[in-house]
This record gives structure tokens, C-alpha cells and sequence, in this order.
């Protein structure tokens, strides 16, 4: 219910910006204020239309234009009183500028700092250091090779101009040292880079998948399959950009940015120190953009799941939603989400124009100030030419490093803002049913007890499913548990096989609380089929043998299906026991003799059907 709350095709109060409250607010007093008057005007016009002439001026049409005088007058006011609030709200720092409260609180509820992100990711790749130690040193010797060029590229050229061939011939072979330099190592620095990355995003989704795995089933019921695809798939792929691209780009450039500032500041400390506070100024809006996009990245990550739940859902009910025509409806609600994101969009890519207009108009400003004092410098014999043409060369490259550091440290913060979710899932602690090792038995007869067990389900609290339920069911017995559509049948096959835990009572299995058994053990000894049972997408034969534990033969697969009725049916199919499973290619019926099928092979201690033949025809049905 919570979704298709979030799906209506207006957005609730609680989602609208905060101008986007104060705009409906507005427009609605405004509405209500037309509505009063124009009252007010059809009153006063019904009792005009039965007034005369005065001194040859009709008095209802001087009365009307006085009205529409009025009511033009005041459309003007209220039109620049919504212009200016406009102007106000779209300003840096207004409400047009900030996301929905609600959601800031619920995801910053534990928020994920740089260096938290950045630790956990080092936890993830440490087995593997030597990759992250050679991408390192290999940035560093580019970085300094790079950083070395400006240099000796000008002192090559102003030698070449005063005629001094020995030191022009050392600087190009030093020039061309450096090049060759730095091209290989800036090529090994991004293939071991792009190694990390791998190896990142790879144990990334390993950790968060096997932790998903082992959660309590009432952790399922409570998140949505779209959901938990989107943290595995797009999430850990942009986080995977932090050591790849991100860490990459930002360590490089600050290393060669902090050689540019210690040259410019030996050539010159005034003009180094004036291109300082430029950069400075630069940084400044770096690390207010970079925070403004780490926050509007974790609404992306949020709305970009809602849209892939809804997708989903649709194509995995397609032939429901074909057959209600509700194709439009889908589109509305898909769109809805899709409106949200370019929302948000648009926001980023306003805030990055406005970080390009800082940085062009600072980069600018870094060479008019040094053509200006540099000039004044050369005139005044305090530096020379060469000197000059080093500044320049070095000061735009202190600003090119400052402009790349911020736009890559956006990046990262956009990366840690999607990591918030996914270092949350990835630290959830498993269920204690696999924590646990609990007892084996012997031998196990089959005896289950039922003892004063009552149970309600954690997501439906106040609805009790069970109440106070004691039966038994002795070996070699079969019973039948009989009782209206959501009488709670279902719910003792799912305490029985401990996929919940009963809120009062206890289940005993041959005298032993169920609690207190090894829960791998216990399962392997209990077959189950559903009502709906669910197949995978591989061969039948890979069906039947699923969850087997001992090696089973094709033969043993084939007596299984007789046993269910199931050979002659699947002995017609293409590949017969290897034709790959498809939710077109079974009818339901067939799915559950495969699925009984798989409950016979295993020839379990303890054996439940919950339905298993609904979908049977009555001599199917008889037969097995």
C-alpha cells in the first residue's frame, strides 16, 4: 500500500519542495481572492443593469471599466509578487534549490562520510593491494613527469631563441624523456585502476548479495525485488567509479596542482599568493557543488529504484495488465518517477552550469591578473619574459587541476551519496537461524507437535493469523488441515519450516523444540510444495534435482517424474529433461508435478503439500 501511495499521479504534500508549497499556497489565496471579487463584481453589476443614463454617460459602463481598472491593477500586483518570489527562490541558496525535508531526514538517518566510504572500499580490495600500490606509484611518477613539462618546454624555446645549443639539446632530451615517462606510466596507472575497479564492484556485489541471502524472509516482505536489484546493479556500479576514476583523477591533478602552486610561488610569491586566493575561492564553491550533488545523488539512487519496481512489476504481470487494459496507467505511473528524476536532473545540471561560470570567470580573472602584474613585473626588471610565459603556463595549469578536483570530487561525493544504501544492506547481520548451530537428531521419526502457538506477522502486527493452535501429527500419519481462504493453512507450513518464528508457543519435532535444531539440517529433511509453485530458469532436470545434496542420476531424475506423472509430458518437449524452463512453455499444472517431482527425489522424513494438486485436473490429480 505504501507504493501505490507513492504512485498516485499527484505528489502527496509531504513530497512538494518548499516553493513548491509556497507557489500553491500563493496561487491558491490568489484563486481565492479572483473568486471573492469576481462575487463581488457580479453583484454589484446585477443591480447596475437596471440603472439609466446620467448627464449622457451610461453608469454600468463606468462602473465596469472602474471594476476592470481595478482588477487589472491588481493582477499586476499579484504578478509581481509571484515574479519576485520566483526570482528569490531560484537564486543560489533558495527554496527552489532544495530537496523534499522528509526524504533529506530519512536517508541522512545514518549518513556514510568520505571516510567511511573510503575505508569500507579499502576492506573490499585489501586482498589485492599490490594493484592499489602500483596504481599509486605509477600516478605519482606521471604526475611529477607531466608537472616537469611546462618547464623545460619553455626553457627549450628561449634557449632555441638566445642561440645556446648545449642547453637546448639537454632541455628537448629531458622533454622527451619526460613524455615517453609519462606516457607509460599514466598507461599502467590506468590499467591498474581500472583492475581495482573491477575487483571493487565485484566483491561489492558478492558481500551484498550473499548478506541479502541469509536476512530474515521478513525482511522480503518488507523490501521490494526492483529495489534490491537497483543497490546490486546501478548503485554498486557507480560506486565501483570512486577508485577507478574518481580517487584517480582527484589524486593526480591534486598532486600537480600543489607542484604548479609551489612553482608559481617561487617565480613570483606575489602573483603565486593572487592565484592562491583565486583557487581558493574556486574550492570553496567546489565543496559547496560537490555536497549539493552527493544530496541530490542519493535522491537519484531512491527514485531511480521506484522507477526500476515499477518497470518490474508491469512487464512481470504483463499479460494482467494486457488483459485489463491498464497499458496507459503504467506509462502514468512509470512517468511519474521519470518526472521526479528530471527533476532532480535539471536541478544538477543547473548547479554545474554555475560551477562552469565560477571556474571560467576565476580562470579569466588568473590571466588578466597575471598579463597585468607580470607586465608591470617585466617593465620593472623584476622578472623576465620566459619567467612570465612559465607563470602563465603553470597558473593555468593550478587552475585546471583545481577545476578537475572539484569535478571529480562531485563525482566521488555523488558516488558516496549512492553508497549510503548499500553499505546499509551490506551491514545488516545475518538471521540467527544461520548464526546458530542448533541440534542434529539421530534419528528422525516425523512426530510434530503444535503447542499453544499463536503468530502474527511482523509487517501486519495487529492482525493475529494464529491464536492459541495445538495439534500433533504421529509418524506414518497423514493429516489434512482444511479452513477457509486466509485462515492461516499456508502460515503453519511457513512456522513448521521456520521461515517465521511462532510470537507464543512452541513446535516440537519428535519431543525436541524446533527452535533448538540445526535449521540446515532440519530443512533438508522436510519436503514442501506450494500452491504456486516457482521453477527456475534452467533445465527441467536441474529443477527436479534442485536442493538435492547427494549426486543424483539422470535415472533417479526420470523415476521422479514418473512417480509425478511428469515423464510423458516432459518427454515430449524439444530437449526434453534439458529444455530450458520458461514461464510461456509449462502450464501451471505442470509446474507442480515438476515441483512434486522434486519433493519425491529428495524422499524426505516430513512431506508437505500446501495445495500441491490445485492446478491438476481431477485424473492428474488422482494419479499422483
Amino acid at each position: 500500500m505504501a507504493l501505490l501511495q507513492l504512485y498516485t499521479t499527484q505528489s502527496p504534500p509531504h513530497l512538494l519542495s518548499r516553493f513548491e508549497r509556497k507557489h500553491r499556497s500563493l496561487v491558491d489565496n490568489y484563486a481565492k481572492l479572483r473568486l471573492s471579487r469576481s462575487r463581488t463584481r457580479n453583484y454589484h453589476q446585477s443591480r447596475l443593469y437596471s440603472s439609466f443614463s446620467v448627464n449622457g454617460y451610461n453608469s454600468l459602463e463606468g462602473e465596469c471599466r472602474d471594476k476592470n481598472v481595478e482588477a487589472a491593477d491588481e493582477r499586476v500586483g499579484i504578478g509581481r509578487w509571484e515574479w519576485i518570489e520566483l526570482v528569490r527562490s531560484v537564486l543560489p541558496g533558495g527554496d527552489w534549490w532544495r530537496f523534499t525535508d522528509d526524504v533529506e531526514v530519512k536517508f541522512l538517518a545514518k549518513p556514510v562520510t568520505l571516510w567511511r566510504a573510503l575505508t569500507r572500499m579499502w576492506d573490499l580490495v585489501s586482498k589485492d593491494r599490490w594493484v592499489i600500490f602500483t596504481a599509486f606509484a605509477t600516478l605519482i611518477v606521471a604526475a611529477v613527469s607531466e608537472i616537469s613539462i611546462p618547464h623545460y618546454l619553455t626553457a627549450s624555446i628561449f634557449t632555441a631563441q638566445s642561440a645556446e645549443v648545449q642547453v637546448f639539446h639537454w632541455n628537448v632530451r629531458l622533454l622527451v624523456l619526460l613524455c615517453v615517462t609519462s606516457g607509460i606510466c599514466s598507461g599502467l596507472r590506468g590499467c591498474c585502476f581500472g583492475i581495482a575497479n573491477m575487483i571493487l564492484v565485484k566483491r561489492m556485489r558478492e558481500t551484498l548479495y550473499s548478506t541479502l541471502l541469509l536476512q530474515d524472509i521478513s525482511f522480503f516482505d518488507t523490501q521490494t525485488v526492483g529495489d534490491l536489484t537497483s543497490r546490486l546493479g546501478s548503485d554498486c556500479q557507480q560506486v565501483s567509479r570512486v577508485i577507478g576514476n574518481d580517487l584517480n583523477m582527484i589524486l593526480r591533478n591534486a598532486l600537480q596542482g600543489t607542484g604548479a602552486l609551489m612553482y608559481l610561488l617561487v617565480l613570483s610569491w606575489p602573483l603565486g599568493l593572487c592565484t592562491l586566493m583565486i583557487c581558493s575561492t574556486l574550492a570553496a564553491v567546489m565543496l559547496i557543488y560537490g555536497q549539493y550533488q552527493k544530496k541530490a545523488a542519493k535522491l537519484t539512487q531512491e527514485f531511480t529504484a521506484s522507477a526500476n519496481e515499477v518497470a518490474q512489476e508491469t512487464f512481470s504481470l504483463m499479460r494482467t495488465v494486457r488483459v485489463y487494459g491498464t497499458e496507459k496507467r503504467e506509462l502514468e505511473r512509470y512517468k511519474q518517477w521519470l518526472g521526479k528524476l528530471s527533476d532532480i536532473s535539471l536541478r544538477q545540471s543547473v548547479a554545474y552550469g554555475l560551477w562552469n561560470l565560477s571556474f571560467n570567470t576565476l580562470y579569466h580573472s588568473t590571466q588578466v591578473i597575471a598579463v597585468l602584474i607580470g607586465g608591470l613585473s617585466i617593465l620593472s626588471g623584476h622578472i623576465t619574459a620566459e619567467q612570465l610565459t612559465k607563470f602563465i603556463l603553470y597558473s593555468e595549469w593550478l587552475i585546471y587541476s583545481t577545476w578537475f578536483v572539484g569535478d571529480n570530487l562531485s563525482s566521488l561525493m555523488q558516488s558516496v551519496g549512492a553508497s549510503e544504501k548499500v553499505f546499509q544492506l551490506m551491514d545488516l547481520m545475518p538471521s540467527g537461524q544461520f548464526t546458530t548451530k542448533g541440534n542434529k537428531l539421530q534419528r528422525l521419526m516425523g512426530h510434530v507437535e503444535f503447542r499453544d502457538v499463536s503468530f502474527y506477522y511482523p509487517s501486519r502486527v495487529t492482525a493475529l493469523v494464529l491464536k492459541h493452535i495445538t495439534f500433533s501429527v504421529h509418524p506414518s500419519e497423514v493429516v489434512a488441515i482444511v479452513g477457509l481462504s486466509g485462515s492461516g493453512k499456508s502460515t503453519l507450513v511457513n512456522l513448521l519450516l521456520r521461515l517465521y518464528e511462532p510470537t507464543n508457543g512452541q513446535i516440537f519435532l519428535d519431543g525436541f523444540p524446533l527452535k533448538e535444531l540445526d535449521i540446515k539440517w532440519l530443512r533438508e529433511r522436510i519436503g514442501y510444495v506450494g500452491q504456486e509453485p516457482k521453477l527456475f530458469r534452467m533445465d527441467i532436470s536441474s529443477n527436479i534435482k534442485y536442493g538435492c545434496t547427494c549426486d543424483t542420476r539422470q535415472e533417479d531424475v526420470e523415476w521422479a517424474a514418473k512417480q509425478a506423472h511428469a515423464h510423458d509430458f516432459i518427454s515430449l518437449l524439444p530437449n526434453g529433461y534439458k529444455t530450458l524452463v520458461d514461464d510461456d512453455l509449462l502450464s501451471g499444472g505442470q509446474k507442480q508435478r515438476i515441483a512434486i517431482a522434486r519433493a519425491i527425489l529428495r524422499d524426505h522424513s516430513i512431506l508437505i503439500l500446501d495445495e500441491a494438486t490445485s492446478a491438476l485436473d481431477a485424473e492428474s490429480e488422482h494419479n499422483v
